[in-house]
């Protein structure tokens, strides 16, 4: 049994694959590259091919099947960069990861009060040695009516964590439950987005909410509202969300994911010319910030993800059960 790691840090994650390894007596490979179709042959002869969210569609899954890949274990707990329909058309298993959800949570609730205080403006004027007093007044979150959709592992963690602030919770889920139920009032989403001071997303990217965020939804909310992203970037339109940034309709944006990152998040891009024009604009404004999808970046998630490939790799070979198991059934 042998793991082929794509994306794999030599500074965090390999430590952590040598220790798994060690313990569960299954090898691996990797590099640090993200996988192309050139690069596929250097997991020829390994069982299960990890990596990073990147472009797992539908040549690069037929690719590793040719080269007698069984499994897909991705390194996150999003798994729709994966086209699960060729997986599965090919008989391949698919996989992701989890990781205790206080990381994430914790992360979303400082980028809340960064974003209340305005800590972004006020650190780049302390660069230029500006220490007045004037534009920067900031709100305090536990005055606040905070919104939670999603309220997964990670939104009920948000949820636990936010009631000791003294702040007012609402949340929206498809599928309520009752742990969150303790914490937060469940609403419809029109009366989230038009209470809530503070909104932060941490639900999966569906079909169904592709652009839960979009102009509609921006036009219903709160002037000033602040908005945190440490979910999927595709549950925000960046366009529709730039346009309330400039007419002041959304008072902050706190954004770990972004639209198209492929291809720009994890790159050492300094000195490139990049063509997302998204991203130049959301830069320029002082009331955002962009912390380049690290929110799950401790080294106790780290260890759980990288455990979670050799959990399921392990599993999937011997047939047995595995909560990582994503494939199409």
């Amino acid at each position: 049994m042998k793991i082929f790691f794509y994306t794999l840090r030599p500074y965090d994650e390999l430590p952590c694959a040598q220790k798994l390894s060690a313990e569960t007596g299954i090898a691996f490979d990797g590099c640090e590259e993200y996988p192309n179709l050139e690069n596929a042959a250097l997991a020829a002869g390994c069982d299960a091919v990890s990596m990073t969210p990147c472009d797992m569609s539908a040549p690069m899954v037929e690719r590793f099947h040719e080269l007698g890949v069984k499994y897909i274990c991705c390194r996150s707990i999003g798994y729709d960069h994966v086209d699960r329909e060729k997986a599965h058309e090919l008989g391949m298993k698919v996989s992701n990861v989890d990781y205790p959800p206080r990381g994430v949570a914790n992360f979303a609730i400082m980028l809340m009060m960064m974003s209340l205080r305005r800590v972004g403006h006020i650190l780049k004027r302390g660069e230029v040695q500006d220490y007045s007093l004037k534009g920067k007044i900031g709100r305090d979150l536990s005055g606040c009516t905070v919104g939670v959709i999603g309220t997964g592992r990670i939104g009920r963690t948000v949820l636990q964590h936010l009631s000791g602030f003294g702040c007012r919770l609402l949340a929206y889920d498809l599928y309520p439950n009752d742990e969150a139920a303790q914490y937060a009032q469940y609403v419809d989403l029109d009366t989230l987005f038009a209470q809530s001071d503070v909104i932060t997303l941490h639900t999966n990217a569906t079909e169904a909410n592709h652009h839960l965020i979009d102009a509609a939804a921006l036009s219903r909310m709160k002037d000033g509202v602040v908005i945190v992203n440490t979910a999927r970037g595709s549950l925000i339109d960046s366009d529709a969300l730039i346009a309330a940034l400039e007419s002041g309709r959304v008072g902050a944006a706190a954004l770990d994911v972004l639209e198209n990152e492929n291809g720009l998040y994890y790159y050492n891009r300094s000195g490139d010319p990049i063509a997302n024009p998204e991203l130049a604009l959301l830069r320029s404004f002082p009331n955002v910030l962009l912390t380049c999808h690290t929110a799950f970046y401790t080294d106790e998630d780290v260890e759980s993800m990288v455990r979670g490939v050799f959990e399921s790799a392990g599993a999937f070979a011997a047939g047995t059960p595995t909560r990582h198991d994503v494939s199409l059934k």
